[in-house]
């Protein structure tokens, strides 16, 4: 008889999902888009898209060469099993996340970022999942 359940990553899954929708329902209501706009940026750059690109890393071996390769095999990797994300995701502000690998700001190999709400890259509103 085989036990029925959910696996450790389901669960990670669902939580993260409750939690962005909570950043982004909870703070409208009380007047709060910009945080909550900025928690979701974080929530993506520090949870959701490495989850995928770890995922990516833990089949191939190495990280994709851009975010693209998490949707469709770009890469022409022979042991790719994804789709590892739906679509490429974008930041609350309409733009695509920046993604460089190899990385140059921190240990996981690659960066994530977004420009934040003015779009520039470089200033104070940039999110990113490195410290400056």
């Amino acid at each position: 008889m085989r036990n029925k359940g959910f696996t450790l990553i389901e669960i990670m899954l669902v939580v993260a999902i409750i939690g962005i929708l909570a950043a982004m329902v909870v703070p409208r209501l009380t007047g709060r888009t910009k945080q909550a706009r900025e928690a979701v940026a974080k929530a993506d750059i520090e949870v959701n898209m490495p989850m995928a690109l770890d995922l990516y890393e833990l089949d191939i071996g190495e990280f994709p060469s851009g975010l693209g390769s998490l949707m469709d095999n770009t890469d022409n990797k022979d042991d790719w099993k994804g789709p590892y994300l739906k679509r490429v995701p974008k930041d609350p502000w309409g733009r695509e996340y920046i993604y460089n690998n190899p990385g140059s700001h921190n240990k996981y190999g690659f960066d994530l970022s977004s420009s934040g709400a003015d779009g520039q890259s470089g200033t104070n509103d940039d999110i990113t999942n490195w410290e400056e």
